[in-house]
């Protein structure tokens, strides 16, 4: 199918940029995944992760005794996560597609998960109801992202526009009350809904994951010095031993599907 502009700008920047997610990236520590799974009661079953990326959470679900399927609209994600697999002694089905249209079977996966990747997306409602509509009756769908609480437009604001332009790519965070409602309204039934806070490790480190332009970085650097207060409160952003840091508010949103 033909990509929209924020499907192309993905694949463009996750293409290039794939070396730089393997294994001492801050997402290879899987721990929030193993949490969320396990209130699922599942031992296995089949699970579909979409925009897997270095394929960190499907790695994790194949470990588990999952039958997984890793999509990713960038190749060279794909690759990475055949690399990894292949080292692991694990099988994982790989499909290069997007997120917003999902080429499988109604009810063919008991989970789909999609881990800090959903604010990359054109059209978050339509991820959602595609992953309800591939779900088996009363399968679980998992969604991790970086969020933003409701009733804050002010820091809102001011993290749009660092991650915009660190990183041309990224969309939009999405409110928590606004994944909620989304997922209602393809016919989920939320378990648990949890924001908490998520150090990340330097803001340099940060612009090299982006490969983030050099003027980019003057005008972030400039937007981190002048932090709004309610954002500076927020995401706690301060200096460490000579770095920038800041505290990500991390969603983790766990739902069941309603049968008809």
């Amino acid at each position: 199918m033909e990509l929209d502009d924020t499907q192309r700008a993905s694949q463009a920047q996750f293409g290039k940029q794939s070396s730089c997610y393997g294994k001492g990236h801050i997402l290879a520590d899987v721990s929030d995944v193993a949490a969320a799974v396990e209130k699922t009661g599942l031992s296995g079953g089949t699970a579909l992760d979409v925009a897997t990326g270095a394929g960190h959470t499907a790695l994790f679900l194949a470990e588990q005794g999952f039958r997984v399927t890793a999509s990713d609209v960038a190749r060279a994600m794909l690759d990475r996560t055949a690399e990894a697999a292949e080292e692991s002694s694990l099988e994982i089905e790989l499909n290069q597609h997007v997120a917003e249209v999902l080429p499988y079977s109604d009810e063919s996966f008991d989970l789909v998960t999609c881990r800090v990747a959903g604010h990359h997306f054109s059209d978050p409602g339509a991820f959602v109801a595609e992953s309800v509509r591939v779900l088996k009756p009363e399968g679980w769908f998992l969604l991790i992202d970086g969020c933003i609480p409701d009733g804050e437009p002010l820091a809102e604001k001011w993290t749009h526009e660092v991650e915009k332009l660190r990183d041309p790519s990224h969309g939009r965070f999405l409110r928590q009350g606004e994944w909620n409602n989304l997922c209602r309204g393809a016919g989920l039934e939320i378990k648990s809904s949890k924001l908490q806070p998520m150090k990340m490790p330097d803001l340099e480190w940060y612009f090299e994951a982006a490969n983030t332009a050099e003027e980019n970085r003057v005008k972030v650097r400039e937007l981190v010095r002048n932090t709004p207060d309610e954002a500076r409160c927020l995401f706690r952003v301060g200096e460490e031993a000579g770095k920038t840091i800041w505290w990500w508010q991390r969603l983790t949103l766990l739902a069941g599907k309603i049968p008809s």
